[in-house]
């Protein structure tokens, strides 16, 4: 991003943030509270900065091939999920900024070539070389979602070049594949169960993923949320076929598989809990088990308006985020200075500020969205971001010095906010206590 863009960028939100803080001093607040609110808006203000500034200029690099490479973070490789999640925000910015423009193209052009490479690989080297070979379906999937939002957003449809044709190509063949899994795929890895193979399923509709966004192994390997997004991106995957690519064949295929697999979510991914009533599962096999909980990496139960596929005010969605900001979700932790969602993946007791933004991305209560500043404040220690995850009860402690998702993810916070409701709730941020 060239310097004019961005000190534009960040003076915008930054009156955002000032604003916030006008409101806190009028209605007669008391100087302690609106000094209270001052302070933590300051303390929000200089996160976003580093999050804004760091996102795009610390962990992306334009290589000589005329690719990006987009690491995430203290771990040098590309995730495509971490890799496409973290250059979303600046998709806007892009418009006016030709440098930038041609970084997020060439965010693109890499991800199809790691396609290309193994798409059963979710991590890749800088030299194209395949760092984790993890399926995750979601790995699949946020590319073709980056490259649509690009592509609807800015009207460039100079991104949708052969290779990139052919990598989604991969990818619907790939998907197709792990629908059947015990029958067709050749997919193994030695942390799964039965010589690699995971545990036992039966057809859904739905698509078989052998790992978690989080990268853990899953229980039981269809999992919701995960494929919940794979409805939303094969009907983004039916425009860019029948639009730029004129290839009705495999927008067809795209279509199809999508209404597949939206009736196996429909089918065998909910159950009634108690007090809740109907709620989608995190996982299941079909075969009548279902994993009940849901984990602070993205697509989650929490992110399901965030992608589109049902809206906030769904009733089987309200009730599915009802248990999973409760006591029952057994990765949700409560503590001093945070409550929200954590992950088999991090300590117990930790809190994953990625699913503190998340949650106040999908939520319309300002009072809410005021409590999830608050903790995000809070768990900052002296660095300015946003880290993996924190101990409720002692933000120093945390896990991972450099993660460039959460951070991303906050700075689309505040740009979706900004003039739309942040404001009210980051005033009121101070007054609401610790849980």
């Amino acid at each position: 991003m060239n310097a004019d863009t961005q000190s534009r960028m960040l003076a915008l939100r930054r009156l955002a943030f000032v604003a916030a803080v006008a409101l806190a001093l009028r209605g007669g607040a008391t100087p302690a509270a609106a000094a209270q609110t001052t302070t933590l808006a300051a303390r929000l203000e200089t996160i976003y900065l580093t999050a804004y500034d760091e996102a795009i200029n610390r962990h992306t690099v334009a290589a000589r091939d005329g690719t990006t490479y987009v690491w995430t973070g203290d771990i040098e490789a590309e995730w495509l999920r971490d890799a496409s999640a973290v250059v979303e925000p600046y998709i806007g910015a892009s418009l006016s900024d030709p440098q930038l423009t041609r970084k997020l193209r060439g965010v693109v052009a890499r991800q199809a070539h790691y396609i290309l490479i193994d798409p059963y690989a979710n991590a890749f080297s800088r030299d194209y070389h395949v760092v984790e070979r993890k399926f995750e379906v979601d790995s699949l999937l946020y590319p073709i979602w980056f490259a649509s939002r690009y592509w609807r957003e800015t009207g460039d449809r100079s991104i949708f070049t052969g290779t990139v044709n052919r990598a989604f190509e991969r990818v619907l063949a790939t998907l197709r594949d792990e629908q059947r899994h015990g029958k067709r795929s050749h997919y193994r890895n030695a942390q799964l169960t039965d010589g690699g193979r995971g545990s036992p399923t039966r057809y859904t509709g739905m698509v078989w993923t052998g790992f978690r966004p989080s990268d853990d192994p899953c229980r039981y390997h269809f999992n919701i949320p995960v494929n919940m997004f794979a409805v939303v991106v094969m009907h983004e995957l039916t425009d860019i076929e029948r639009s730029i690519y004129r290839n009705e064949r495999d927008a067809e295929n795209a279509w199809g598989l999508g209404l597949q697999i939206q009736r196996g979510i429909e089918q065998y991914g909910t159950l009634q809990l108690r007090p809740f009533g109907k709620i989608y599962a995190y996982e299941v096999d079909g075969l009548g088990h279902a994993n009940v909980m849901d984990d602070a990496n993205i697509p989650s139960l929490i992110s399901i308006p965030y992608f589109g596929y049902v809206g906030f005010e769904d009733r089987v969605y309200r009730a599915t985020r009802d248990f999973a900001l409760s006591d029952r979700n057994p990765y949700y932790f409560v503590g001093k200075y945070a409550r929200g969602v954590g992950s088999p993946h991090t300590p117990r007791g930790y809190v994953w500020p990625l699913a503190l933004v998340m949650q106040a991305l999908t939520s319309t209560d300002p009072a809410e969205i005021a409590r999830l500043l608050r903790y995000l404040a809070s768990s900052d220690t002296g660095d300015h971001r946003l880290h993996e995850s924190f101990d409720a009860n002692w933000p120093e402690r945390f896990t991972r010095d450099d993660f460039a998702w959460p951070n991303a993810l906050y700075a689309e916070l505040v740009h979706s906010r900004a003039g739309g409701g942040s404001e009210t709730a980051l005033s009121r941020a101070a007054d609401f206590p610790a849980p």
